[in-house]
């Protein structure tokens, strides 16, 4: 076993098959193929010249697409709450000569709603369904973009319509049941022996929470993974929607 290989295995086990100049791969044997390469080759085609651009990669893992994207040209910040995975990142940047166009942190989403930094594209795919507080990590990531974010979660099975609703009255809520109205299914146990998977939206659910914080959807490259302009809207101080993040982020006190 040569150095790199050797290396590989201790900072193993991995969820990304990085591949490096020399052939060598971090998980060849991956039960989902060259994931996340496949992945990548759907999305990126859809992405605009990237150069001087400023990325944020939610959930990094071991640093595939902030990897991908620094080769675009873009400064990469990429932050993931696993120091595991933040371990592998880290080398694997070193190896790919990509140490000082990705920089990595120990942070979760939530950590968000107290940083000033706005990034141009915010990339957060497969995090949204393992949170808690899933529409609130919307919230956050929504303030802290100006032009896009590409997005993908965990979904339920079907794409189908729905008679959309400007409003439902209190005793008609019977509509709610229709097929295809937006959902989202509570995993209380464990899905796919994950106990962090909490949350499977169906596709007009994902559609509508994206709509309610402030994207657009423009794209949709594969299944379950959408790419999402930003909206420029204000938010009213005394609306009751900004107040309840306010709270809810520690922000400030509401009275």
């Amino acid at each position: 076993m040569n150095e790199m290989a050797a290396k590989i295995k201790e900072l193993g086990p991995w969820f990304h098959n990085l591949h490096f100049p020399d052939g060598t791969q971090t998980a060849p044997e991956h039960p989902l193929g060259d994931f996340p390469y496949y992945k990548w080759k759907e999305i990126s085609v859809f992405l605009p010249d990237l150069e001087g651009w400023r990325v944020l990669d939610i959930g990094c893992n071991a640093g595939f697409y902030s990897f991908e994207l620094a080769r675009l040209g873009a400064q990469v910040t990429a932050i993931d709450i696993d120091s595991h995975y933040l371990n592998q990142a880290f080398w694997a940047a070193q190896q790919l000569g990509l140490q000082d166009r990705v920089e990595f942190k120990n942070m979760q989403v939530y950590d968000l709603a107290r940083t000033e930094e706005k990034y141009d594209l915010v990339w957060y795919m497969g995090v949204f369904y393992h949170l808690r507080y899933p529409l609130l990590s919307l919230d956050i990531v929504s303030r802290i973009t100006t032009q896009m974010m590409v997005f993908q979660t965990l979904t339920l099975p079907g794409t189908e319509s729905y008679a959309e609703r400007e409003n439902v009255e209190l005793f008609e809520r019977e509509v709610m049941n229709q097929e295809g109205w937006p959902k989202m299914a509570f995993i209380e146990h464990s899905l796919a022996d994950d106990p962090t998977n909490w949350w499977a939206p169906n596709h007009n659910a994902v559609m509508a929470m994206l709509r309610a914080s402030g994207f657009r959807v423009v794209e949709r490259p594969s299944h379950e993974v959408y790419i999402c302009e930003k909206e420029q809207r204000e938010m009213d101080p005394q609306d009751m929607r900004q107040k309840e993040y306010v709270a809810a982020t520690g922000l400030g006190r509401v009275f």
